[in-house]
């Protein structure tokens, strides 16, 4: 199940009807469904310039880099660090094997499964551009000295 589709078919109310004590979940659903919509745009937004970064009739390793590290801190914190902090990573699990996502509360069984595995998926991408967190800064660094 893709972010998108569950943003266009999931209600505020059905997570809450679904989770039970409205009182106790109507914010925090809120807050998640509003993290869930900032992390679709921008990773909308990346996919934009990756294409413009591919579709260039020369290849801009500058710009290229440039986009990857903004990947990296547009999509790939904010999906670990979302903002209203309705999840949180816990780096001990994923050595044991269990899920390295521990939700703030119970989430609905569709919610849960589409947030561990976009985890599984932006844990990839946060293996493989680790790169432009670190040396890209450092690259920038030295080039303004």
């Amino acid at each position: 199940m893709d972010t998108e589709r569950f943003l266009n078919e999931t209600t505020l109310d059905q997570l809450v009807s679904e989770s039970g004590d409205r009182e106790e979940y109507e914010t925090y659903y809120r807050d998640f469904l509003a993290d869930l919509r900032h992390l679709l745009v921008n990773c909308e937004n990346a996919t934009e310039k990756l294409g413009i970064v591919l579709r260039r009739a020369k290849f801009n390793k500058n710009f290229a880099e440039e986009t990857l590290y903004q990947v990296y801190h547009t999509c790939i914190n904010q999906f670990f660090y979302p903002k209203q902090e309705v999840y949180e990573e816990d780096g001990r699990h994923s050595y044991t094997g269990k899920d390295a996502i521990i939700f703030h509360k119970p989430v609905t069984p569709e919610l849960r499964k589409l947030v561990l595995s976009n985890s599984k998926i932006f844990e990839y991408l946060r293996e493989e551009l680790h790169y432009y967190e670190t040396d890209y800064v450092t690259k920038k660094r030295m080039k303004s000295m």
